[in-house]
């Protein structure tokens, strides 16, 4: 017999079946409880929270960073008929359209309502929302409230705040979240009572591998000969817009229909090599980082990383937009030791002692400028003034009352931690493992299986790395376990594989130690609750 969940899913989406990790959330929600949802791009995380809304009484307030990504979720529900009405209110609106669509939701005409954080911060449309008293409020793209996302939006960092008045259930959602940073957005979002949901993270469909180049040369023509073979459409992932740029050219040059996608490029040159891309004009994007958000292309059949990514993160959520539509796929990762050294140093840098005294002044006295204002009057740039902004936000404390040495010591912290990340990139090109199951230990999934497809359990590498953990002593350590290294200060356990634990440290990033030696030396104690 269908419960009222099976027949929403039904009835208002025409879906017979639900997800892995989409029944608990819409469930949980129902029960009161707010809700993190960890599933990969792809997985259904928006019907989660669609389920949700209509089955409980008054508006969705949906907080989306992108006007693409709102648009397209607006017109999807449409598609569904009345009971999904959905307006959006944004900088792409006139201002008597965003007023229209508040008046709507007041009328009870439209069940969700879609802004960016930066429309919420706005004092006008926060008293508006407000008075609309939404029963959910969800939160897509959360892991941009983390501590380590405070290269992003400062308004994004202050969402908790901003929801605080709304007393709404919420639901954050992401397709990629650590251990640290699930607690992270737990408490920036002031989640209550909450159900954390992982749900189908294994994308099982994907075949992982890495192929190792020893020359830049042997590594650009490694790319171009295996993307000129590539059957069916993909995006090559490359570390520079120069890069972009090359490679998009070779890869014309060796018969592929290219374009070619980077934050340099014109807004509108953009904007058409993402269309070329959707409508499969081209079949291949070659892109840098800047490329991926909101993009739902189901049939890209392969995912290859000419250089290595930023952090595990990174990797697992670009070579997930491979195969979204359950037929095989694959990705590759074309690594070179030499290109960690250039990651690591495209890392943040800490800004300078007179960058930081002159925001502090222009936040202090011009607060309610915008920020190009703010900026022309620190004499820096926009980026770098919203950087220092998030800051100040991350200190918890306004302009004029943290001191400059605070903010410069966070923004070290992050870059230690940014750069440790970065290094987890070469475990896991290294790795003698199951690529998928390092992958999600990383990500706080262990005990997976071995995924039978990559290129190490294709080589039997994986199998010989397990039956060597299953011969090793006992660990006294266990994941997500708080532990206090000797000269490394506290942290937590995130991995365990054989002789080998990694520990995320509270100041000093990621560390692989070796079992034997923390424990043979009392290097390691297990922290009290």
């Amino acid at each position: 017999m269908r419960d009222r969940i099976d027949e929403a899913a039904r009835t208002v989406f025409g879906r017979e079946r639900l997800r892995a990790g989409q029944r608990p959330a819409v469930q949980s929600l129902l029960d009161g409880h707010d809700v993190l949802l960890v599933q990969p791009t792809g997985a259904g995380k928006s019907l989660a929270y669609q389920l949700a809304a209509v089955l409980l009484d008054g508006p969705t307030l949906v907080v989306s960073p992108l006007l693409a990504l709102q648009q397209d979720q607006t017109e999807h529900l449409a598609a569904y008929g009345r009971r999904t009405r959905a307006r959006r209110i944004s900088s792409a609106e006139t201002p008597k359209q965003r007023e229209e669509a508040l008046e709507a939701a007041r009328r009870g005409e439209v069940e969700f309502l879609f802004l960016a954080p930066e429309q919420l911060a706005n004092e006008a449309v926060h008293e508006a929302v407000v008075a609309l008293r939404p029963s959910l409020v969800a939160v897509d793209e959360a892991h941009c409230v983390s501590s380590w996302g405070h290269d992003f939006r400062p308004d994004y960092l202050r969402l908790g705040e901003l929801l605080a008045d709304l007393d709404a259930r919420t639901i954050a959602m992401t397709a990629t979240a650590s251990l640290p940073v699930r607690t992270d957005i737990v408490e920036r979002l002031h989640l209550r009572d909450v159900s954390i949901v992982v749900g189908g993270a294994a994308r099982d469909n994907i075949d992982l591998s890495v192929e190792r180049s020893v020359t830049e040369r042997d590594q650009e023509e490694r790319v171009v000969a295996a993307v000129r073979e590539a059957e069916g459409s993909g995006i090559v992932y490359v570390s520079t817009r120069k890069a972009a740029e090359h490679y998009a050219e070779l890869l014309t040059q060796a018969g592929r229909t290219t374009t070619c996608y980077h934050a340099g490029l014109p807004k509108k040159v953009r904007e058409q090599a993402q269309s070329d891309f959707m409508t499969s004009a081209v079949d291949v994007v070659v892109a840098t980082s800047a490329f991926g958000m909101g993009i739902d292309k189901p049939d890209v059949r392969w995912v290859v990383h000419a250089h290595v990514p930023e952090s595990p993160d990174e990797y697992y959520q670009q070579v997930g937009r491979a195969g979204r539509d359950g037929a095989g796929s694959f990705g590759v990762l074309h690594f070179r030791p030499e290109d960690l050294a250039l990651r690591r140093f495209q890392t943040v840098p800490v800004p300078k002692r007179g960058e930081v005294t002159r925001v502090l002044a222009a936040l202090a006295t011009r607060p309610d400028a915008g920020a190009e204002e703010q900026a022309e009057t620190a004499g820096v740039s926009v980026r770098k003034l919203q950087r220092i902004a998030n800051l100040v936000v991350e200190a918890g404390a306004e302009g004029d009352t943290v001191g400059v040495d605070e903010i410069r010591g966070r923004a070290e912290g992050y870059q230690t931690l940014q750069r440790s990340r970065t290094d987890m990139v070469r475990g896991y090109a290294e790795t003698r493992r199951c690529r998928r199951q390092f992958l999600l230990a990383y990500l706080g999934e262990s005990d997976t299986p071995r995924c039978e497809r990559c290129d190490n359990c294709r080589s039997g590498l994986a199998a010989g790395e397990d039956a060597e953990a299953a011969a090793a002593p006992p660990s006294p350590f266990e994941p997500e376990q708080r532990v206090r290294h000797a000269a490394f200060g506290d942290g937590m356990v995130i991995s365990i594989d054989g002789e080998e634990l990694v520990v995320l440290f509270d100041d000093g990033g990621y560390k692989t130690l070796s079992l034997p030696t923390v424990t043979g030396n009392d290097l390691l104690a297990p922290l009290a609750g």
